[in-house]
């Protein structure tokens, strides 16, 4: 009888022992990162982060967001797999959220598109999500015949009245709003893009000390990264503050930040600018606390940005959230 009860309490041992192994199994969503990358499913070409195959086998989603102070927080950042953070006209900067593996239940505020954009985002052949645009950005939305979401005449959008925002920045969506409107008008499932390359793990890079990262884009636009050692995760601020999602109030993360280094100018009286995104120039790219300087290249409007080493090799980024910071070649950039 002794032995029998034994056997049965080895047995109850081992059934606990392996299914406290698959509730530590790994599940990593947008900025809400865990520790390890889990490996079931299929790794997504924009985070490296793994899926449902369904996930990866869709259409990506770019959306135009508001950073002026006013539109500030942005409701369903921390569910994009890379965000660009771009001038716009002075002091202010925009973000474009590129998502595939979530869908986010608020998104915005909506904002309008600026050519660079435009020219930044058709490598990954997304459906657009904006609002209006500049004359010259919504010539090319037609020219390069973009899977175009406007909020100018789609019915996918709303005015919230709820944020205590007043318009222009209050106009939001739904990543479902997004997809249906895709359906309706008759815009392709699927997309035709190359993502990233991906690390298997987590590797840590040689390189200058980066726990601390600021980019000054003017006297009164500035963003910094601090980098959490114990979540392996850069925490974002802007203007001093904090970066939260408006939704969940959560910390906005990066796992990778890219500084591209780019030439432009103010080409008009409203203080519109023109970005150089097409060509090449430098950048450091930033990961686990590290920075090691890189190249980069667009060789064409629509063909893809390309991150290079000192030795000529494409980069691998570490699986997770990517921001890239699209700066000024002479924008003050200190890392500590």
């Amino acid at each position: 009888m002794k032995k029998r009860i034994f056997i049965i309490s080895i047995l109850l041992i081992f059934t606990l022992l392996v299914a406290c192994g698959k509730q530590g199994d790994l599940n990593i969503k947008g900025n809400k990162q865990t520790e390890d990358n889990s490996k079931s499913g299929t790794a997504s070409p924009l985070s490296g982060i793994y899926v449902d195959e369904e996930k990866i086998n869709r259409r990506p989603v770019a959306v135009m967001f508001d950073n002026h102070p006013r539109a500030r927080w942005q409701a369903g950042l921390n569910e994009a797999e890379i965000v660009y953070e771009f001038l716009v006209e002075h002091p202010y900067t925009r973000y474009m959220g590129i998502y595939l593996i979530n869908d986010p239940k608020l998104i915005g505020p909506v904002r309008s598109a600026r050519p660079y954009f435009i020219s930044t985002l058709l490598q990954y052949d997304p459906l657009y999500v904006r609002c209006g645009g500049s004359e010259q950005a919504k010539s090319d939305v037609i020219k390069y015949n973009v899977a175009d979401i406007d909020g100018l005449v789609s019915k996918s959008f709303w005015r919230s009245t709820k944020t205590g925002k007043k318009s222009p920045h209050n106009l939001y969506t739904s990543m479902k709003s997004v997809r249906e409107e895709q359906k309706r008008m008759g815009y392709s499932d699927t997309s035709d893009y190359e993502g990233f390359k991906f690390n298997k793990e987590d590797t840590s890079i040689e390189g200058s000390s980066a726990n601390t990262v600021k980019i000054i884009y003017n006297g009164e636009n500035s963003t910094k990264y601090v980098y959490n050692e114990d979540k392996k995760v850069y925490e974002r601020y802007k203007d001093g503050k904090l970066h939260i999602d408006e939704s969940d109030k959560s910390t906005i993360t990066a796992k990778n930040i890219i500084i591209q280094k780019t030439t432009g100018k103010t080409i008009d009286s409203e203080g519109r600018k023109e970005i150089d995104v097409v060509g090449s120039g430098d950048g450091m790219y930033i990961t686990d606390g590290k920075a090691k300087r890189i190249t980069w290249e667009k060789a064409s409007v629509k063909s893809r940005t390309i991150y290079y080493d000192e030795n000529g090799e494409e980069i691998s980024l570490n699986p997770g959230v990517t921001w890239i910071q699209v700066t000024a070649s002479n924008t003050n950039v200190s890392m500590e």
